[in-house]
């Protein structure tokens, strides 16, 4: 019978039961007392709380081993794990637990006020402090007699709402097969080992930092080293004391560690790859962490795709600076035009992906589901090209490309000569509606605090570096780019505040 994810934990305690599998706040969990945790959570419940297979148990709170010790109980159980954004208002997760239906709700300390509003009230949904997840005696009511299992492969076992960069968040739902080929895929990708050293920053209510490294490393047998949240200083100060061998960051996490003041003094020798995603990486945050002779890999996917689907491996880092790599060991990759016909290398279309480490369905959401796919191949939405090697760039969202005079225009092409020009902090393109092209393209920055440069030098930057259609007609400057807990530039606000003035634009030229 086909073994739950939880004898990925089972087997390494027989096997190296001393090996240290979670290192947190001082403290360290080896894998035979994973297992334990695990049995006992899973039979708690199951036994007092009545969680069966299929059920819904929430979790909303910082990272810590309980998110790994319930994902993999719920993994035992059949249930489902339904990790929360602690990041999102009230009205937001209230809105996502009317939906998904747990029947309960796992919260940390800095979260039971929030927690304790969003149950009253809700029928059907208990709420455990995190700290009683795992009980402290062994008795009749935490020994679980039987898992619901089954040993269907195609059991649920996560339930992640995406980050909503376009609009309402969706459930994505992840079956067991799909994150043990997740897994196998980051092995293949980062050529995993028992002795590697991984450092989790990132949250892990999101895929990105539950499934590049986390699951993936205990899979194989690896150590994490879990911190509650990022925080740049804690995470070089970790780097240099704790010797991680592997990371993963966003742009946006990057960003706030070469910005430290003790950046170029920290020891970063343990570190053999840095694994960044989640959305296109501007050229000079990879060539900083280049310049320190660390490798910087990108990984492609979303929440759909578990996410580990293209990714770049360590002999990547230097030859294809900018390029998400190729498809994963387990996933299929197409590049289509408007027809659906497979276009030629060099060619823009929509990115397709096929394999066993996709989700199921959108939760509750069948015409959704029905959309996404197309004879098993799940379109992506994202915008990219293949070149003569096989090497895939992206280019963009779908929705975000700017159709001006009829021509395509890709806002990442701006973006990166925008990432170029010297006081610039950060920037964005979206399309505004014009009389005579149907759209163009804008140019939104935040400038460094002390740069006194202009819109109209800014526009005279793309001259001799891109065709002259493609150069953006006007420029706004606003103190922030709106972002999602991933960093990604949230474009659909920033249309929204162009359309209706609420950002003011240079003269248009």
């Amino acid at each position: 019978m086909i073994r739950d994810l939880s004898a990925w934990i089972e087997q390494h305690a027989v096997s190296s039961p001393d090996r240290v599998a979670i290192r947190f706040e001082g403290t360290e969990i080896s894998y035979r007392a994973l297992h334990v945790r695990i049995q006992k959570t899973a039979g708690l419940l199951h036994n007092t709380h009545g969680v069966r297979l299929g059920d819904r148990v929430a979790y909303l709170g910082f990272n810590t081993p309980e998110c790994v010790i319930v994902f993999f109980a719920c993994a035992r159980l059949g249930a489902i794990y339904l990790p929360l954004n602690w990041r999102l208002a009230l009205p937001e997760l209230d809105h996502v637990l009317g939906h998904a239906e747990p029947k309960l709700l796992i919260a940390d300390s800095p979260h039971r006020e929030s927690a304790v509003r969003l149950v009253n009230g809700r029928s059907g949904c208990a709420l455990i402090d995190h700290a009683n997840v795992v009980p402290v005696s062994e008795d009749s009511d935490t020994t679980l007699a039987e898992s619901n299992f089954g040993g269907d492969p195609d059991v649920p076992l996560l339930l992640v709402y995406t980050s909503g960069t376009t609009g309402q968040p969706k459930g994505a739902v992840l079956t067991q097969n799909a994150l043990l080929f997740n897994a196998l895929n980051s092995v293949h990708m980062h050529q995993l080992t028992p002795s590697d050293n991984i450092l989790t920053v990132l949250p892990m209510f999101h895929v990105g930092g539950m499934n590049i490294h986390t699951t993936p490393g205990l899979y194989i047998g690896a150590t994490i080293s879990i911190h509650p949240r990022f925080d740049p200083a804690a995470t070089l100060a970790a780097i240099e004391n704790d010797r991680p061998s592997l990371l993963v960051l966003v742009p946006a996490t990057i960003a706030a560690l070469i910005q430290q003041p003790n950046w170029q003094t920290t020891d970063l020798t343990s570190l053999r790859i840095v694994t960044t995603g989640s959305s296109i990486v501007p050229r000079s945050l990879i060539e900083a962490w280049h310049d320190r002779g660390i490798p910087v890999i990108q990984v492609y996917g979303s929440t759909e795709t578990g996410p580990v689907a293209l990714y770049q491996r360590e002999e990547d880092a230097m030859m294809s600076v900018g390029s998400t790599g190729r498809g994963a060991l387990h996933t299929e990759v197409r590049i289509v035009d408007d027809t659906g016909e497979d276009v030629k290398p060099g060619v823009s279309g929509e990115l397709l992906l096929r394999g066993p480490n996709l989700f199921q369905k959108y939760w509750k959401d069948h015409s959704a589901s029905e959309e996404a796919f197309e004879a098993d191949w799940f379109f992506t939405g994202d915008i990219g090209y293949r070149d003569e090697r096989g090497y895939v760039f992206i280019n963009d969202r779908k929705t975000d490309v700017v159709i001006s005079g009829g021509e395509n225009i890709y806002p990442a092409e701006l973006e990166q000569v925008l990432d170029r020009i010297d006081g610039i902090a950060e920037s964005s393109v979206v399309g505004a509606a014009d009389d005579k092209w149907g759209e163009i393209p804008v140019a939104v920055v935040v400038i460094n605090k002390k740069s006194t440069i202009t819109a109209e030098e800014i526009l005279s930057a793309f001259d001799g570096h891109l065709a002259r259609y493609k150069h953006p007609k006007a420029v706004s400057f606003i103190p922030a780019l709106p972002r999602n807990v991933m960093g990604k530039v949230l474009k659909h606000e920033l249309r929204r505040a162009v359309e209706n003035g609420t950002i003011p634009l240079s003269e248009r030229c």
